[in-house]
């Protein structure tokens, strides 16, 4: 039950070695020349001047919302520390008198 179970062996034929290459050092010969790197398929991208300032429009357009957005949740917890502030100071002065009687 927990003995392994091998596939059956490959009965192809052992694939043979190649046969070493010799190196023999011959004088100066030319080199072939090195060919050129393929081009690519993908399409590059042009700006225009249109485009640029599109571009540069957008992200400032997208720099001004985000920076409006952290600056109103920075304000919106500034409020309420405030108002908890507040309402402490409240609370304080109701415990207070409560225990001096008045």
């Amino acid at each position: 039950m927990f003995t392994p179970k091998y596939p059956p062996q490959d009965t192809a034929p052992p694939a043979t070695a190649p046969a070493p290459t010799v190196y023999t050092p011959m004088s100066v010969q030319p080199s072939a020349p090195v060919p050129a790197a393929p081009v690519s398929n993908r399409p590059t991208v042009q700006l225009t001047p249109g485009s640029a300032l599109a571009l540069a429009a957008g992200g400032g357009g997208v720099v001004l919302v985000v920076g409006a957005v952290l600056v109103s949740l920075l304000l919106a917890v500034a409020i309420t520390g405030v108002s908890v502030a507040v309402v402490a100071v409240v609370l304080r002065g109701l415990v207070n008198d409560l225990h001096k009687g008045r």
